[in-house]
């Protein structure tokens, strides 16, 4: 079976007409798709509503932008200065969702959103130059064969399709599960190369509780329908972790599975994580404090985290839990005095001592200082 054309067959279909098999129950945010035109809306298929996560002023990038409904959502919240950029391999998707553009961009008051031809695993490869170029040189022999293949390595360094640290965060709506299982660890090493140091992701995707069995990825009607090729639910994890994120969260699981095949639940789940940034270590005196309430935590970069316990932090991991997700389960101290800056990271496990943060600033998620909020205590009595 070739997987990729399956793809591309059903979703041009999902194109002319809407499959209702492709599309699992999502509470999208209603305000954001008044504005859309009803056939977009008609023809989207997903799974979950990573617009949800979308900032004033990012750059977002979504990964199979189909129709082009979250494309078109993300770009209400946005704004004039920030920009998204939709990628997907099939033309008459990309069609439909470039169709009403011009039309989006008036109601939108700006020209914020483009469509861009691209394998989401290999988003380097701008394959509607490719496909130009190779109209310019035909590929029928050996010779032609080396051509394109030194024409595809020059356009990937030179003028790729999405830079690298370029976009503050990669959107996706039940399309990764599309990718051939070969190719999903390039796919996720892909959305981290392009993600701007300290910027996130959210995956909205289908999961599988167990293995999939060969027998039901050779089912073309299942990989197509994002079952079959759907990530297991820990293996998901592993593979962003490997790539380099952090935090990396089920941030949203559905309860009841989408559809269970011969005892695999297959559920939808979004999927969010950070990429680190790229500074170095710098000890100027920071600690944190976990609250609980589990007794001991560790974080995707080998910090650890005694309930209660004044760690040592950089001021980089300090920045980085003042912020979701981490900024609810923790307390924040910033020295009175910073420390002469030193190039260091704190062993998991140490401490920082009392003494060294008498008359810090307590930065906690209770909307007032520790310091202000004992002051208001002590004035009581």
């Amino acid at each position: 079976m070739n997987k990729e054309n399956a793809v591309l067959e059903r979703y041009s279909e999902g194109a002319q007409e809407r499959q209702e098999s492709l599309c699992c129950p999502v509470d999208y945010q209603q305000h954001l798709l008044d504005m859309l035109p009803e056939e977009i809306i008609e023809k989207d298929y997903g799974c979950g509503d990573p617009s949800r996560y979308v900032r004033e002023g990012d750059v977002v990038l979504d990964l199979g932008s189909g129709s082009g409904k979250i494309c078109y959502m993300a770009a209400q919240l946005v704004g004039k200065k920030g920009k998204v950029i939709g990628v997907d391999m099939n033309d008459d998707m990309l069609a439909l969702a470039r169709k009403y553009q011009q039309q989006m961009s008036e109601k939108l008051g700006s020209d914020r959103v483009s469509f861009m031809k691209g394998k989401i695993q290999n988003l380097a490869l701008d394959v509607a130059a490719i496909e130009s170029w190779l109209k310019q040189n035909p590929v029928n022999d050996m010779a032609s064969m080396g051509k394109l293949e030194q024409e595809l390595s020059i356009q990937a360094k030179q003028s790729p399709l999405i830079a690298d640290n370029s976009v503050d965060l990669v959107i996706s709506n039940c399309v990764l599960n599309l990718v051939n299982d070969k190719e999903k660890q390039q796919l996720v090493n892909e959305i981290f190369r392009v993600v701007k140091p300290g910027g996130r992701i959210a995956i909205s995707d289908i999961i599988s509780d167990e293995i999939i069995p060969d027998s039901l990825k050779e089912n073309a009607e299942l990989w197509s329908g994002c079952i079959s090729g759907a990530f297991q639910e820990q293996e998901m994890l592993a593979m962003f972790k490997a790539a380099g994120f952090i935090a990396v969260s089920y941030d949203k699981w559905s309860d009841e599975p989408w559809q269970v095949v011969e005892g695999i639940e297959f559920r939808s789940a979004t999927l969010t994580a950070i990429k680190p940034q790229a500074e170095a270590c710098i000890d100027k005196g920071h600690a944190v404090i976990y609250r609980g309430p589990y007794d001991f935590v560790r974080d995707d970069e080998g910090h650890e985290f005694p309930r209660g316990e004044r760690m040592a932090v950089c001021e980089r991991t300090f920045e980085l839990f003042q912020n979701d997700p981490y900024k609810d389960s923790f307390i924040c101290i910033q020295p009175a005095v910073e420390k002469e800056a030193v190039a260091w990271c704190a062993p998991p496990g140490t401490k920082r001592p009392a003494k060294e943060t008498k008359g810090a600033i307590f930065i906690s998620n209770t909307g007032q200082s520790a310091c202000c909020l004992s002051k208001s205590v002590s004035q009581r009595y």
